[in-house]
């Protein structure tokens, strides 16, 4: 049964009863959140200053004596809320008046104004012009720079594209045959040793071609430079990042490796046929798995000179598997270098899956390619506070290795009651709470820091 509240425009549903006391039900609670632990996440932000530091590479051209809401503040809506789980616009309509929401934006729970509607979110998105997003990209790099407590012995870029499936005329997308629909191919690079992001960049259906890779690649290699002069980096990708001009430009530098896949072709099938063949020889005689290693030195028409190339030869049942690599990392053993060194890229698929999946980057649902680059950035700003607060918050405990989707469950769904009094804002969390011991942590950790 539903009986109508006309006096807080509410209705009450009337439920199982429970020892002979009914049990009823209503949406009427404005002073509770079901997002608390995103008060942790604010406290990461204090720390990083992500959000204030994105906030400062935008330029607000709207007439600051009529503006509700700052840059900051509605930055802080939007990532907060795709870190919550709550990745649609829309969303900002139903939230705006949730008390943590307007806590963490620094608002007063109660007494303050509400947040930025969807309108008004969708305004800001399709405000942005391109120096604003390449001030957006260099501030991604900063920012992974400043993670670091000092300059790295060695790190890994790992890079790799992912499709975001769109539809109506947005800008920029196309059928794109292998997807069998019309998407975009947003570029992800990570490092492979800490699962950092390092940059996020959108791009149209197509993978870009090699030469454009290259130039984006050399383009960032020399950013991080400038902080890091000693620093080993290494591109780890698919043969789509094999460029015979980043090679070449890799080897005249200091200190710059690559590790990236190659097409087989008859050439190289020539060059390893010893291997293939006895590899196949031995699974004929024996019936058993064969996996197999071998490395030589070939020279495509294009290179500079001849490379280091590592096969490796799997024959089972389901036929003979080839796969190369090459790379100019040559005091190292085929085998280390495949398994070890190519193959560790696989984790890169994990934080693509982060990013994607539980965060739901591949909303791509605005007409203009910039709107959609932007809302691309304010993911990748959800996902640095998240692994943040999972690898540095969160270390030695059982949700170190957890996916974001787990942090999500089981710390930032608190529930939380939220009271604004005269002198200060009282929040109250379940005393039934699985994640208490392990949140009173975190909380206890902040204040010493504030100290």
């Amino acid at each position: 049964m539903i009986k109508n509240n006309f006096e807080s425009n509410t209705s009450t549903y009337e439920l199982f009863p429970v020892s002979g006391k009914q049990v009823e039900l209503s949406f009427s609670g404005d002073t509770i959140s079901s997002d608390g632990g995103l008060l942790l996440l604010r406290e990461v932000e204090n720390q990083i200053n992500i959000i204030d530091n994105l906030s400062q590479c935008l330029t607000d051209n709207r007439d600051q004596r009529y503006i509700d809401h700052t840059i900051k503040e509605m930055l802080t809506q939007r990532i907060f809320q795709i870190a919550s789980g709550y990745e649609d616009c829309n969303d900002c309509d139903e939230l705006r008046n949730d008390m943590i929401f307007k806590t963490c934006a620094g608002r007063l729970p109660q007494s303050g104004k509400p947040l930025a509607s969807q309108p008004t979110m969708s305004r800001l998105e399709n405000s942005l012009d391109s120096k604003s997003l390449y001030r957006m990209e260099s501030l991604f790099l900063d920012t992974f720079i400043s993670s670091y407590d000092k300059q790295p012995e060695v790190i890994i870029l790992d890079c790799d594209d992912t499709n975001t499936d769109t539809y109506g005329q947005q800008e920029l997308t196309l059928f794109n045959q292998y997807y069998q629909n019309h998407c975009y191919m947003p570029l992800h690079i990570y490092e492979g040793l800490s699962g950092k992001l390092v940059t996020t960049i959108l791009k149209p259906r197509r993978r870009s071609k090699q030469s454009n890779i290259a130039s984006l690649l050399k383009k960032l290699i020399n950013h991080i430079r400038k902080d890091w002069p000693d620093t080993m980096i290494i591109v780890r990708g698919d043969s789509h990042f094999t460029s015979a001009d980043f090679m070449q430009w890799c080897d005249t530098k200091y200190k710059i490796g690559y590790i990236t896949g190659v097409s087989g072709h008859k050439k190289l099938h020539e060059n390893a046929k010893v291997t293939i063949d006895s590899a196949e020889r031995e699974f004929k005689k024996y019936g058993k798995f064969v996996k197999r290693y071998h490395s030589f030195f070939y020279q495509a028409g294009s290179w500079h000179k001849p490379q280091k190339i590592v096969v490796k030869v799997e024959v089972s049942d389901l036929g003979t598997n080839i796969r190369y690599i090459v790379t100019n990392q040559v005091d190292f053993k085929a085998k280390g270098l495949y398994e070890k060194g190519y193959c560790a890229r696989c984790g890169m698929e994990l934080r693509i899956k982060e990013h994607k999946l539980y965060l739901k980057s591949d909303r791509a649902s605005c007409s203009s390619f910039k709107a959609n680059q932007f809302r691309l950035f304010l993911h990748s700003a959800a996902y640095i506070l998240l692994h943040t607060f999972q690898k540095e918050v969160l270390k030695n405990t059982q949700f170190e290795n957890s996916t974001f989707k787990t942090i999500q469950n089981k710390i930032i769904k608190t529930a939380a009651w939220v009271k604004e009094l005269k002198t200060k804002v009282k929040i109250e969390l379940p005393k039934s709470c699985p994640s208490k011991q392990i949140q009173s942590n975190c909380f206890e950790m902040f204040s010493l820091l504030r100290t």
